[in-house]
């Protein structure tokens, strides 16, 4: 039997995601490091959801707040092996390339600072993502106003000079 399920991810307006697989228990510790190392002064919780030995969400962090969401919404979807990363004081660009290269991470799904749905598969086995909604539908193509708005948000945020 297979169970087709839908996890809104909780957040505050201000943080971004980044959503996962990896497949080791180290991984929390590694999520860390490597975010630390990335950015000094990010917040930052983060969770993982073991899926063999004794099954639980492992978590870390240096922002009590986060921590409890990223526990919170990794316990909600359930899939073995997943990682939830909730940050604050950094954009998942200043951190992805360090995330990508632990070697036990799998995939990321998803790094957004949009909601986030998570279509999640459940079976007697267990869990597993099956991909994400990442914000909304388009409402259009962008106009020159809309590219001269793009242009002046990237250079506003000092990411294009």
């Amino acid at each position: 039997m297979l169970e087709l399920k839908l996890v809104k991810i909780k957040k505050p307006d201000d943080a971004n995601l980044i959503l996962g697989q990896s497949h080791f228990i180290k991984t929390v510790e590694d999520l860390y490091e490597a975010l630390v190392n990335s950015v000094p002064g990010i917040k930052m919780g983060l969770s993982f959801v073991e899926s063999s030995g004794a099954c639980k969400v492992r978590s870390e962090g240096n922002d009590p707040d986060l921590i409890k969401l990223a526990q919170d919404n990794a316990l909600e979807i359930g899939a073995g092996h997943s990682f939830i990363v909730l940050i604050k004081n950094a954009f998942p660009v200043n951190v992805l390339n360090a995330i990508k290269v632990i070697p036990e991470v799998c995939t990321v799904y998803c790094a957004s600072a949009n909601p986030v749905e998570v279509i999640i598969a459940e079976t007697e086995m267990g869990r597993g993502i099956l991909g994400v909604i990442d914000g909304v539908k388009p409402k259009g193509i962008e106009s020159g106003e809309d590219i001269a708005w793009r242009k002046d948000f990237l250079r506003k945020i000092g990411y294009k000079l």
